[in-house]
């Protein structure tokens, strides 16, 4: 856990410096860094939805297959 957290930081502070160093505006980089994870979260929501449906994975072992 404390290795996920560290690379949580580290993603964090990537973006506010990226961000930052392509505005130079601190009120840009800090809303991108907020707002790209949140983004990012339900892009893969719905790429993993996608990508189960058109690979036809089933559920991992213990989940149930969700329902139409």
């Amino acid at each position: 856990m404390a290795k996920t957290a560290a690379f949580g930081v580290m993603h964090v502070c990537t973006a506010f410096g990226v961000s930052y160093a392509l505005t130079g505006s601190m009120t840009v980089a800090g809303a991108v860094t907020v707002v790209e994870p949140v983004v990012n979260m339900v892009g893969h929501y719905f790429f993993d939805k996608a990508w189960d449906k058109h690979m036809g994975h089933a559920p991992a072992a213990g989940q149930a297959a969700s329902q139409p």
